[in-house]
């Protein structure tokens, strides 16, 4: 028996959840296949009244609790950008774990949204494009950030970077340029790959007087993305020392339901047994 899981890193904003529950729902429709969300971690802790009453369960229980029901395959359909340290460290650590006790269980992860590995696939820089457009409405050519959290590890922002050049390609001729930032980084010279930092890029020489539009470069809604969140207080910042700049923010990816279109092709390779991101084989069968 086989049980699908949209997951992502999880948040303790509700938004985050809802969000993902609704894409799971909708990919459902479209495919035809069961698919239920999970995060990570943090979601766990929201109040259940905030997610209409229905608690959130984290990938870990949620693996067990189906084991222990006579699953025997999670196939992963992983809700991120790229190889982040969640997906490629913390989420097999903890599924071993779990197998540790079902040893009948396998689990297939599926690639994330951008594989630099696989086939060039444009669909998710025409979905960052399309929601720069809804936004240039009034503006001569503006300036086009796109902008992400920063990561620790350089393949991340390696993806970041990879989109911001189909993105250039894609809006060449209705806009001035397309660059990116990330919104923190941690210190050090070994995490200098994250620079710029969106703070130090909006308030540049190149910038100044100018209109920009964030590429907002993620998935839900929560505390750095979401109203009110870190993002925004950096923008409102930034314009309030440069009265010239004007700063205005696309939708995320995930409020975008092209990037649908982008899951259910994830979906469908790794069940006709397609590339994957990782694969933890069953270890043998259930103890008596």
């Amino acid at each position: 028996m086989r049980k699908i899981l949209l997951v992502d890193n999880g948040s303790l904003r509700p938004q985050a959840t809802l969000n993902l529950r609704r894409l799971a729902d909708a990919l459902s429709q479209a495919t035809g296949e069961a698919v239920e969300a999970a995060s990570l971690l943090h979601s766990f802790k929201i109040p259940p009244e905030q997610l209409g009453g229905q608690k959130a369960v984290s990938l870990g229980p949620l693996a067990e609790r189906y084991a222990a029901e006579g699953v025997t395959e999670l196939l992963i359909l992983p809700f991120f950008f790229g190889p982040s340290q969640a997906l490629i460290r913390y989420l097999p650590e903890r599924l071993a774990e779990v197998q540790a006790n079902y040893p009948q269980l396998s689990v297939k992860v599926a690639p994330p949204l951008v594989d630099t590995l696989l086939a060039p696939d444009l669909r998710l820089a025409q979905l960052l494009a399309d929601n720069v457009r809804e936004r240039i409405s009034g503006q001569s050519r503006p300036k086009v950030v796109l902008v992400d959290h920063g990561s620790p590890i350089p393949e991340v922002t390696a993806v970041r970077n990879y989109l911001a050049g189909q993105l250039s390609a894609l809006l060449a001729d209705e806009v001035d340029c397309v660059t990116f930032a990330s919104m923190e980084r941690r210190d050090g010279d070994a995490y200098r790959f994250n620079e710029p930092l969106l703070e130090t890029l909006l308030a540049s020489p190149a910038l100044a007087e100018s209109d920009v539009i964030l590429s907002m470069l993620f998935l839900s809604p929560g505390r750095h993305a979401g109203e009110g969140g870190d993002i925004a207080e950096i923008c409102t910042q930034a314009m309030s020392n440069s009265p010239g700049l004007n700063i205005v923010t696309t939708r995320l990816v995930g409020e975008n339901d092209a990037i649908l279109e982008l899951l259910a092709t994830r979906l469908r390779q790794a069940l006709a047994g397609g590339p994957l991101l990782m694969e933890l084989p069953a270890t043998g069968a259930k103890n008596a």
